[in-house]
């Protein structure tokens, strides 16, 4: 094998309760990585689509994901890489960890012992701390593991595999606004209050409570944020309003996508989910804000050769 394509999942992160440490897989949006195996070492990237991204490997998240998998391999050879940006930069959806989930999955595939996917997400947290200042998995394990992932700790890196409910869906609004990631961190407070963490803690535990036992009213009831929302919903204009319609609409659940400006609505079933879109946009058309919307299952698969 000498050449594959590569897609690599959109992705949610944070789930209102597990910031850092919870996250799944979305079906169908995503980036695609063209791996051409070559003599010279190191990572070539030769062509971007869809993003203005820096070529250099050491400054591009592909790059410096695919050069520590390179060094930790000592691989005698390189590859020549072809980028499809799907997911638009700064959107909430796992756009840097798509892409450094995408070049260590990829590289995987041409060795005779392929490394494990708790490996790759080592490697693939390299990339991800060029774009948002730290080395988080939130987003790169369920593009690697798919479905939900949980990670226990990071000293050692420890994930765990969660059950997806089979009418679990999702509904995604990107409002065309860009937020940063390492801006989204600096707003959050470095202490938080004993009541806000039990609070917080609970509704982690009954969320994985709900996800093994496909109890959707549970799901519902767990999945809120009692630390972070607070904080980084004054970056996204009619964040409550949004909130709301959504939740009257029939969603379970509602909140910030990773670091936004993204916004995910957990459903159960796909009527459920496109009557919240179909309500979203109402809402998002009446404030006057521009944005995308799709419908997503969650995904029970991460990246896969295409071809």
């Amino acid at each position: 094998m000498e050449k594959i394509r590569v897609f690599s999942p959109a992705t949610v992160a944070n789930v209102n309760c597990g910031f850092d440490v919870l996250g799944f897989a979305l079906d169908g949006l995503g980036d695609e990585l063209v791996l051409t195996k070559v003599d010279k070492p190191g990572i070539h990237i030769i062509k971007i689509v869809g993003a203005s991204l820096s070529a250099k490997a050491e400054e591009n998240v592909v790059g410096v994901a695919g050069l520590a998998m390179l060094d930790y391999l000592a691989l005698d050879y390189g590859f020549e890489v072809e980028i499809y940006k799907n997911i638009r930069l700064g959107s909430g959806v796992g756009s840097s960890a798509a892409s450094a989930a995408g070049i260590v999955y990829g590289i995987n595939q041409f060795l005779e012992t392929k490394l494990s996917n708790l490996e790759l997400t080592k490697l693939g947290m390299k990339g991800e701390a060029l774009a948002s200042g730290n080395e988080h998995a939130d987003n790169v394990a369920p593009c690697l593991y798919g479905g939900f992932t949980l990670i226990t700790g990071y000293q050692p890196l420890n994930i765990v595999e969660l059950p997806v409910p089979d009418e679990l869906y999702a509904t995604i609004i990107h409002p065309h606004i860009e937020i940063k990631t390492k801006e989204a961190r600096e707003i959050l407070p470095k202490e938080v209050s004993l009541q806000s963490a039990i609070s917080q803690s609970g509704n982690l535990a009954g969320l994985v409570a709900g996800l093994y036992s496909s109890d959707y009213e549970l799901i519902k009831d767990a999945t809120k944020d009692a630390l972070i929302e607070p904080y980084r919903k004054q970056l996204i204009p009619h964040f409550d309003a949004l909130k709301k319609a959504a939740l009257n609409a029939g969603g379970l659940a509602f909140g910030i996508s990773g670091s936004g400006p993204s916004m995910f609505t957990l459903c159960k079933g796909e009527a459920s989910a496109k009557a919240v879109e179909t309500e979203l946009n109402s809402k998002l058309q009446t404030v006057g804000l521009e944005a995308d919307s799709y419908v997503s299952k969650v995904s029970k698969h991460g990246n896969k050769v295409i071809e």
